[in-house]
Formats: C-alpha cells, structure tokens, sequence
C-alpha cells in the first residue's frame, strides 16, 4: 500500500515539475547560433555565414554574407529576422518540429521571403531547413544546425 502511494506521489511530483518548467521565462532562447551552411546552384555554390541571431519582441535578427561561387559579383551581405513566437519555442523545448517565416533585406535594398522549419535534436540543439526566396522562379534551400546559446 505503501508503495502505491509513493509511486501516486512520485507521477504527481513529475507532473507539476513538467507544468512549471513550462511556465519559466524563455530567456534560456534569447541568443541561438546557426551553423555555417552551403547550398548548390547551376554550375557553383552559395555558402552562407551568420553572426549568433538575437531575439527581441518575438522576432530573432542577424546579419548574413553569402558568397557564391564562382559567381562572385553575386555576393552579398545583409540583415535577416525570423519570426518565433513563445509558443513555437515551448513546442521546440518539448521535442516539436516548427515552422517559421522571415525576411532578408540585402545591403543594396533587395527583400528576400524566407521560410523554413526547426527540428529539436534536443531541448536546445537541432536541424533546420531554410528556404531563401531570391525571386520568384529562384529559391535556396539551405540545411545545417543550430544551437541556443547561453547568455
């Protein structure tokens, strides 16, 4: 009897440290790093660089450089924000793939669509998927990793 009684309290004793987890602030997600990534195009390869993506009022923001190869009068650098709300960030903490939006503004003013989803690895590492729309027939799709990082 003793046991069954413990074992009711030890389930119910889990259940409220899993409630209250969820309720903590999401700073842990403030700051997140993306790893440095490739894609191919027709007869070369973009690759792209990202500084650490911060979070403010729901949106994370970097700058970014793409150098393509051979085709180097298309490089570029600019910003990037994704949209994440508090809601998606706890689906990712519990092991939930997400989708995500965004947009890119190229330093010479160029807007770019981004679109993407996030697949946990654990609570605070996984892959991502980012899908650049550079026109309308142009797209990149770019696969790589990404970590939250601790302030």
């Amino acid at each position: 009897m003793f046991r069954g009684r413990l074992a009711t309290f030890a389930c119910a004793l889990a259940l409220v440290a899993r409630l209250a987890a969820a309720d903590l602030p999401l700073t842990q997600f403030d700051r997140v790093e993306i790893a440095p990534t490739k894609t191919s195009i027709y007869i070369g390869s973009v690759s792209m660089s990202l500084p650490v993506f911060e979070r403010h009022h729901g949106t994370y923001s970097s700058t970014y450089s793409a150098k393509v190869f051979p085709y180097f009068f298309y490089n570029e650098h600019g910003t990037l924000s994704i949209d994440v709300s508090d809601d998606d960030l706890r689906r990712l903490q519990h092991g939930e793939r997400i989708q995500f939006t965004g947009q890119g503004m190229s330093s010479d003013g160029e807007e770019r669509r981004i679109e993407g989803h996030a697949t946990p690895a654990d609570a605070t590492s996984g892959k991502i998927k980012v899908r650049v729309f550079v026109s309308k027939r142009i797209q990149l799709i770019f696969n790589t990793t990404y970590r939250f990082k601790p302030r």
